[in-house]
């Protein structure tokens, strides 16, 4: 069975109490074990890592990419945090995995928020975007992602 990987970037270790009102009050381990549900509804296992440390989280995107290469993980979904608008090297790094789908996924519409979070270095590079719809998100995210998946599959 292949697996799906769920990335998580800095500060999403704190959800649940950081910012309820922006972020709610479910937590990490809650979304971890939604989106482990979904993604075996789906026939697929999933695999999670969260960090706050750039390098780590570029670490397990080429570590993906190569692992897509041999059909043990289908896609990727992320979100990156912060990352999202600072973030050149995860450009990079997603961009250097391609044809690996990654969608990309935000708790908040950044879009609504503060102006510096309106700028996403990493949607040009992801195969699909998800904002604003709460951690409800992750699961729409993985389900888009599975249907791309399904997709690239019946293109050949």
């Amino acid at each position: 069975m292949a697996t799906l990987l769920l990335l998580n970037g800095p500060n999403l270790n704190l959800l649940g109490t950081r910012e309820p009102g922006v972020y709610g009050a479910t937590t990490l381990a809650d979304v971890e074990a939604q989106c482990r549900a979904t993604a075996q509804r789906l026939g697929y296992e999933l695999e999670a890592f969260q960090s706050n440390h750039e390098g780590a989280l570029i670490d397990k995107i080429h570590d993906a990419g190569k692992r897509f290469k041999t059909g043990e993980v289908a896609g990727v979904v992320f979100n990156p945090g912060a990352f999202t608008h600072t973030s050149v090297a995860i450009f990079d790094a997603i961009s250097g995995v391609k044809p690996l789908p990654v969608i990309e996924i935000h708790i908040s519409n950044v879009h609504a928020r503060e102006a510096f979070r309106h700028h996403s270095y990493v949607s040009p590079a992801a195969a699909g975007i998800v904002v604003g719809f709460g951690t409800d998100g992750y699961t729409l995210a993985i389900e888009g992602l599975v249907r791309k998946v399904a997709a690239a599959a019946a293109a050949g």
